[in-house]
């Protein structure tokens, strides 16, 4: 069997687009003409091997699908299975309904592969991109179980989640950013537009100014020359600062140590990281992910590499048959609440519910905390625009009250 994109009209003469599955590029045909549709053009979207490879590769380099439609994808195939229906099917159903066409492209690979009989989690397996490492390890655990529509059941469960933190996050600090933005716009054209106006005149008067106001003109003098070269400068400086701090190894340690060690936000950096830690760990041990491949899972995921080592840490004593919790309690990183809790999770033998609470407890936190932040800054930026325009307006009326005076 081979896949087959398609142009085609209905009845109504209206264009569809689709992908259907054939023997060949003329069962592909009278299989459309059987539902109705009448194709205009029709070509193999889908070769064995060569142009599969080529297919994951460019969906791979340049496209991404998002989070939003992968819990929903995950969500509906959930359903679909845990209604009767069997996995080639409800894969017939999700591609008809998928609007995103690189998605669509993957769920008509996925089903192809299906079809060879071979397993989903293979399948996915091509689309490393799309589904991650901690997305596989469920599948595979949950073909494994025979409880595939429990296991993504649980993984919409964690996406919604983690969407709908990142989304409060966003929320939070969207304000602040605006108003940064903004107010540095509305700074910039008073500098640049405003200002030279206005000192033109003391420049006629050939008159002695004070240092503030020879200042204002200097920088306005700048901003309006060199106004390019500072977009250029901060570009290069966020481009060499993310090839710094991902793309090299001793980049990478010393901006995730300084994101621990900043006051403040180093809290909330380290309270999202066990948070991650919690509910993924939790997650992955409840569809049945064996606990030292689920750790080796979850390092990669907590995105900080002390908290990353401390785990791998931890996995190694825990092969050697040591508890969870005391390697996690002498890296000094976790703290005690967290320690203590999967301490007595794992005695009592409820370590994924120990881990669930802990993930709750530390994302009420981080999000209380980013909301206080969010709010001191506020009252932080309007007072430094304050400053600023302040400055500018002393700049100009400190000269025109000298020549008031030199008048009188």
């Amino acid at each position: 069997m081979s896949v087959y994109e398609y142009i085609a009209l209905d009845e109504k003469g209206r264009e569809r687009k689709g992908f259907v599955d054939a023997s060949g590029l003329a069962a592909a045909r009278q299989q459309l003409r059987e539902q109705g549709v009448y194709p205009v053009e029709i070509s193999q979207a889908v070769q064995k091997k060569e142009s599969a490879l080529s297919s994951v590769l460019e969906i791979n380099l340049w496209q991404k699908i998002p989070a939003k439609e992968i819990a929903v994808f995950t969500r509906q195939l959930s359903t679909l299975l845990g209604a009767g229906i069997p996995l080639v099917p409800s894969f017939n159903v999700l591609q008809g309904q998928t609007k995103n066409p690189q998605l669509k492209k993957i769920l008509t690979q996925i089903r192809a592969d299906l079809t060879e009989g071979k397993s989903l989690t293979a399948s996915m397996e091509n689309f490393p991109r799309v589904f991650e490492p901690f997305y596989i390890n469920m599948v595979r655990a949950g073909e494994a179980s025979g409880t595939i529509n429990l296991v993504l059941e649980r993984l919409a469960d964690f996406s919604e989640n983690q969407q709908t933190v990142m989304s409060k996050i966003r929320s939070a600090l969207a304000y602040p950013i605006i108003m940064f933005f903004v107010g540095s716009l509305v700074i910039f054209l008073l500098m640049t537009f405003v200002v030279p106006q206005i000192t033109e005149i003391f420049s006629d008067m050939h008159q002695t100014l004070p240092v503030i106001t020879i200042i204002l003109i200097g920088i306005s003098n700048f901003l309006k020359v060199f106004w390019w070269l500072i977009l250029i400068l901060i570009g290069a400086a966020v481009g060499v600062f993310k090839y710094v701090t991902n793309g090299t190894e001793a980049g990478r340690r010393w901006w995730d140590s300084v994101r621990l060690k900043t006051p403040v936000f180093g809290a909330i950096n380290m309270k999202i990281a066990i948070t991650r830690f919690s509910r993924t760990l939790a997650t992955l041990l409840q569809s049945g992910v064996p606990l030292l491949q689920a750790m080796d899972i979850v390092r990669n995921v907590v995105n900080n590499v002390f908290v990353g080592e401390t785990i791998k840490k931890a996995a190694k004593e825990v092969e050697e048959g040591q508890s969870l919790a005391a390697p996690l309690a002498q890296s000094g990183l976790f703290p005690p609440m967290v320690t203590e809790m999967i301490a007595v999770g794992e005695q009592s033998g409820s370590l994924e519910k120990m881990l669930n609470r802990v993930a709750s407890s530390y994302e009420t936190e981080a999000q209380a905390d980013i909301l206080v932040m969010t709010s001191l800054l506020e009252p932080v930026m309007i007072l430094v625009m304050g400053l600023v325009v302040g400055f500018i307006v002393v700049s100009i009326l400190l000269p025109i009250f000298e020549m008031n005076q030199l008048i009188k």
